[in-house]
């Protein structure tokens, strides 16, 4: 008896290991149509929809927003505060406190998401799994795990939606270790349009009696 149920759970580990590369293979050829699919983009502009839950702190928040990405530079805006990036230096600027606030990106970050990296985000630092095929919003789509490498990260996974047709990414569900959820869920999806260097940075002129922070 005892022999049937050592081969039984030999039998079981084995299972799961095959089940598991086989999830693992399937994620990685996705997810590199998806980036082969992303790279030939010269820029991204997207709307989406933004969602904060925290079931244990009763937490819960909704706004949209808009992205326009070029290389490694974003434009982001989103309730209430639009954030510059040159892909070096990051300007945020609150309209409610007329206040901006200067940073510079730090090298080897890998426990905060780059907004610009929202569609590209699953090329490094990840491990990732194959769970299934939904169809949600009139469309096919892939939902992959992504479960961080590094084990200081902010957050537990990323669940991405691929769209099976065009090999996007349709949405991103953070699990955040403090119990945050942030869903952010892409409604429009506009590519290859012209966008000028200059938009990724803050331009003075335009918010002339704003407080200027700079905290490099």
């Amino acid at each position: 008896m005892r022999n049937l149920l050592l081969l039984l759970a030999v039998f079981l580990s084995l299972n799961i290991n095959a089940q598991t590369a086989e999830s693992k293979a399937k994620a990685k050829k996705i997810l590199d149509k998806v980036s082969v699919t992303t790279k030939a983009f010269t820029t991204i502009s997207a709307d989406f929809t933004f969602e904060l839950n925290n079931q244990q702190q009763k937490v819960k928040e909704k706004a949209v927003g808009t992205i326009k990405v070029k290389g490694n530079k974003y434009v982001l805006k989103l309730m209430g505060t639009t954030t510059f990036c040159n892909g070096k230096t990051i300007w945020t600027v609150l309209d409610d406190d007329e206040e901006v606030n200067i940073s510079e990106i730090e090298e080897g970050d890998d426990k905060t998401l780059n907004p610009a990296e929202v569609f590209t985000m699953y090329e490094k630092g990840f491990k990732y799994s194959f769970l299934k095929e939904v169809f949600e919003d009139t469309r096919a789509l892939y939902v992959i795990d992504l479960i961080p490498e590094d084990p200081d990260s902010e957050f537990s996974r990323i669940r991405l939606k691929i769209d099976k047709v065009k090999n996007t990414v349709y949405s991103m569900q953070r699990f955040g270790n403090n119990g945050n959820i942030y869903i952010i869920k892409i409604k429009k999806y506009t590519t290859n349009t012209s966008m000028s260097d200059a938009m990724f940075v803050f331009n003075k002129a335009k918010y002339p009696d704003f407080d200027i922070i700079d905290n490099r």
